[in-house]
């Protein structure tokens, strides 16, 4: 079983960063994609980032393109978004997952993954 913990959400002002952390443990696979995906209230669940195992490969939604970086360092076992230029719309619980798959594979709906962390609070005040 693998356990995912993110950290780094928090309160900040609009225009300002976080940096969100997503640290795995446990029975870790020999290479997973990993992802971020966040929740408003009231909305559903959306695909916010993924990177492949190699990290050659990354995919995010239009709305964070240019303003949101996913990298992981798998040495750690942890995966990071660092998030810039951040707007009110973008408050959400920001959850990561994982699944294994192929060195370079992503995937970005979230019924394809097999593991969630707990979620961390981001909130961005105007």
């Amino acid at each position: 079983q693998v356990q995912l913990v993110e950290s780094g959400g928090g309160l900040v002002q609009a225009g300002g960063s976080l940096r969100l952390s997503c640290a795995a443990s446990g029975r870790t696979f020999s290479s997973y994609c990993e992802g971020w995906f966040r929740q408003a209230p009231g909305k559903e669940r959306e695909f916010v980032a993924a990177i492949s195992w190699s990290g050659i490969s990354t995919s995010y939604t239009d709305s964070v393109k240019g303003r949101f970086t996913i990298f992981r360092d798998n040495a750690k076992n942890t995966m990071y978004l660092q998030m810039n230029s951040l707007k009110p719309e973008d408050t959400a619980v920001y959850y990561c997952a994982a699944r294994p798959s192929g060195y370079g594979s992503i995937w970005i709906g979230p019924e394809e993954y097999d593991y969630w962390g707990q979620g961390t609070q981001v909130t961005v005040s105007s």
